[in-house]
């Protein structure tokens, strides 16, 4: 016999796992491994609400592997090293993994796989996190894309992504398990339980991302196009954390949209299946760019942007990070950040704005605040993200964007609902003055009883001032490189 080891990692299901697909296929033992190694992601290790959902995810796939006559076996220490001694203690030649894409991880696998082929193991890796590899999606030039829309055309036009691989009827077991480590060990959770609203918002684990998936498209995809922006509707699908630790995979998603459409007796994608699927594309441009452009985690995709005259205000920053800047848009998104571990793209768009362009805070410090606090903290789409706004990746506005906090809250927040969910302080003003409490009359702020510099702050910055600085910051970084 040949056992085969499944070395788990961003692709905690059993479902649509390419794998441990073949693994099972082999018809030989298979030994699911996960091996906690943090020191490997090199400055980006699992920060402190990753950690708490892959405790839970872990746990959740070792008992859907149980189920299917399996178990996960938990080892800690440098992945090499690991696999190596494993494959030793259960005589097994060969290891299967599916691909990640970010720096660290494609560094290593290279040497891993090689190290494995040197020992007489066949070390096999499967595409099982994106639809389209960032390695064959090319510019007539052959050159990598820097822009979205004809990125997702190029993407468009390969094959359909393959359907998804079905659960195993069995997963072939060995005659005895060997030892592994007590998840507790690891201690992903901390000491102090600060999770409760994380636990609250979120059912982690493979059957969490079915369940989410099915409400999606029960009750949210028909009206995505025209609910997508809005934070105060329940209109997007809330699967990004289920995808970025590979609870459902993106093809799993792909298909589901399109089964429902046909479903719908409908013979091409409406416009909000269209809409939801390029999201999809978003994600997958995160990854290209990143796999192509490895330094952008930390340095500008933009070189002259190197040179901007950020202020890093470090008092600014955490009144920032606490939701306590006086626009009640920006503080409702980092109080739903700081509790439930997510928070709305529009808002994070909204929240990322003021903090680069108002405070003039380097888009590093808000990439890292939101990698510390998401439980969809995935390195790919936080760099894209941060970027966008900043002015300084992929994809960028041929102008220096900014956005003004009072009209995007009054737009995509028109009747206060999120803002008053998040920001109960002010739940009692009028819908006119929700958005901007420091333009309300005394007597109006009396009556909600807001003191403003008491239960509510004043605002950080007047956002045209902020606006105008940030222009000329823009402008003097311009000049700077002529």
């Amino acid at each position: 016999m040949s056992p085969v080891l499944v070395w788990f990692r961003q692709d905690l299901r059993v479902a649509d796992n390419p794998a441990l697909h073949a693994a099972c296929e082999a018809g030989e033992p298979v030994y699911p491994l996960f091996i906690w190694a943090p020191e490997e992601e090199g400055a980006w290790a699992p920060a402190s609400a990753s950690r708490y959902w892959l405790h839970h995810s872990l746990a959740a796939l070792d008992a859907a592997l149980r189920a299917l006559g399996s178990a996960l076996t938990i080892r800690a220490g440098a992945s090499l090293a690991a696999i190596t001694a494993f494959a030793r203690e259960v005589g097994a030649r060969r290891v299967y993994w599916n691909r990640r894409y970010e720096p660290a991880a494609v560094e290593r696998d290279g040497l891993l796989e090689q190290a494995l082929a040197d020992a007489g193991i066949d070390a096999r890796s499967f595409k099982g996190g994106l639809l389209f590899e960032p390695r064959e999606v090319r510019t007539n030039a052959g050159e990598p894309f820097k822009v979205f829309t004809p990125f997702w055309r190029q993407c468009l036009k390969q094959p359909e992504p393959e359907a998804p691989l079905p659960v195993p009827r069995r997963i072939p077991a060995p005659a005895r398990w060997p030892a592994s480590r007590v998840l507790a060990e690891l201690k992903l959770l901390p000491r102090v339980d600060w999770a409760g609203g994380i636990r609250q918002s979120w059912p982690v684990g493979e059957a969490g991302a079915r369940a989410a998936l099915d409400r999606f498209l029960a009750q949210g995809i028909d009206g995505y196009a025209q609910c997508r922006d809005r934070p105060d509707l329940d209109g997007v699908s809330r699967l990004s954390p289920y995808l970025h630790f590979g609870e459902v995979s993106p093809r799993q998603v792909w298909a589901a949209v399109c089964a429902r459409e046909l479903d719908a007796g409908r013979m091409s994608l409406s416009a909000s299946a269209a809409g939801y699927l390029r999201q999809l594309g978003w994600r997958e441009f995160a990854h290209h760019l990143l796999f192509h452009f490895r330094a952008t985690p930390a340095q500008p995709m933009r070189e002259e942007y190197a040179a901007f005259p950020w202020l890093d205000d470090a008092h600014q920053l955490e009144c920032w990070e606490r939701g306590r800047t006086g626009y009640p848009i920006v503080d409702a998104g980092m109080r739903e950040l700081w509790t439930t571990g997510w928070m709305h793209n529009r808002v994070r768009m909204i929240a990322a704005s003021f903090l680069v362009k108002d405070l003039l805070v380097h888009w590093r410090h808000g990439a890292r605040w939101f990698w510390d606090t998401l439980v969809d903290a995935d390195l790919a789409n936080n760099t894209l993200g941060w970027q966008w706004t900043a002015g300084c990746g992929a994809d960028a506005a041929p102008y220096f964007r900014i956005f003004n906090p009072v009209s995007q809250a009054e737009r995509f927040d028109p009747d206060g609902a999120y803002v008053r969910k998040w920001v109960p302080e002010l739940a009692r003003l009028p819908d006119r003055h929700l958005h901007s409490p420091w333009r309300a009359p005394d007597d109006v702020l009396a009556a909600a009883g807001v003191r403003l510099g008491a239960e509510y702050p004043h605002p950080m910055v007047e956002h045209d001032l902020a606006r105008q600085r940030a222009l000329d910051a823009w402008q003097r970084m311009r000049g700077m490189r002529r």
